[in-house]
């Protein structure tokens, strides 16, 4: 026997991953402080490395291609620092400003 209520799964059509302060499930609006931190600084990382990986393939293709002498060290100075420090700075500043909305809310 099934018992069907009103917070069923079928009741609220719209998934966690759309909802209002989730994003891919992660509930942006609830962060602690050092969850917003620590969310900051990965994506931060994760930009970094994305970056870094994609200036390595791009300077290995023009090197190859064009025969050119461009520096593998550039990729990370000037490509993966500045996308990772930018990504970090407005994950901070997102995040940030979530957490001091909740906090200010409760007050």
């Amino acid at each position: 026997m099934t018992h069907s209520s009103p917070t069923s799964a079928h009741a609220n059509p719209i998934p966690k991953t759309f909802a209002a302060g989730y994003l891919f499930g992660v509930p942006l609006g609830n962060l602690g402080w050092f969850a917003s931190l620590l969310m900051a600084v990965a994506s931060g990382f994760m930009a970094f490395f994305a970056a870094t990986f994609c200036a390595i393939v791009f300077i290995l293709v023009y090197n190859s291609a064009l025969h050119g002498a461009i520096d593998f060290a550039l990729s990370y100075r000037r490509v993966g620092l500045p996308a990772g420090l930018l990504v970090l700075a407005i994950a901070l500043g997102y995040l940030g400003m979530l957490w001091c909305k909740r906090i200010f809310r409760r007050s």
